[in-house]
C-alpha cells in the first residue's frame, strides 16, 4: 500500500480534500534543483481535516473520476 504525506490545500467538496505534495528534482542539463508539486484528491469521510493540516493518505480503489486516495484515520490512544 503506497502512502503519501502532504498538506491539505482545499476542503470545499463534500467528503473530499485536495492534498498537495512537493518534491525536488534536478535538471538534467543545468544540474539545478527545482520544486515540483502534485495534487491528489483524497476521501475524507467525516470532513474533519482543515486547510493547512499535514495528512497522510493511502492508495485505495477508485471512488470517482479523480479520487483514488483515502486519508488515514487519526491515531487513537
Amino acid at each position: 500500500m503506497r502512502t503519501i504525506t502532504g498538506t491539505v490545500t482545499s476542503n470545499k467538496m463534500q467528503k473530499t480534500i485536495v492534498v498537495t505534495t512537493h518534491s525536488y528534482r534536478v535538471h538534467p542539463k543545468y544540474h539545478k534543483k527545482y520544486r515540483v508539486s502534485s495534487k491528489f484528491y483524497a476521501h475524507d469521510e467525516n470532513n474533519i481535516h482543515q486547510i493547512g493540516e499535514t495528512v497522510t493518505i493511502y492508495e485505495a480503489n477508485p471512488m470517482s473520476k479523480l479520487k483514488r486516495w483515502t486519508v488515514t484515520p487519526p491515531a487513537t490512544k
